[in-house]
């Protein structure tokens, strides 16, 4: 069955570096556009970034563009959120998504605080 594993999330000083990590399997990965979003407690999931199914294109939401890169290996059929610059707002669960779908991960935690 289709399956998205999330991982790499943790605790991060202000103006650290995390990279999170989603595996997928039971699907073909590279046929599809993915999604990373984000919860924080009490609010709605949040979208972070998209990238299409080759990876040539990809979309940021305006508090993480120029900090977060989301990325794909279609060979692995993993993908990526390459996160510089975080900042105690960027704490949250964060999920990938196989939107044409509506496949959730499990999701990660990250938090960022000194």
């Amino acid at each position: 069955q289709v399956q998205l594993v999330e991982s790499g999330g943790g605790l991060v000083q202000p103006g650290g570096s995390l990279k999170l990590s989603c595996a997928a399997s039971g699907f073909t990965f590279r046929y599809y556009q993915m999604r990373w979003y984000r919860q924080v407690p009490g609010k709605e999931r949040e979208l972070v970034a998209s990238i299409s199914d080759t990876g040539t294109n990809a979309n940021y939401a305006e508090s993480v563009k120029g900090r977060f890169t989301i990325s794909r290996d279609n060979v692995e059929n993993m993908l990526y959120l390459q996160m510089n610059s975080l900042k105690p707002d960027d704490t949250a669960v964060y999920y990938c998504k196989l939107e044409s779908r509506g496949i959730w991960g499990q999701g990660t935690q990250v938090t960022v605080s000194s």
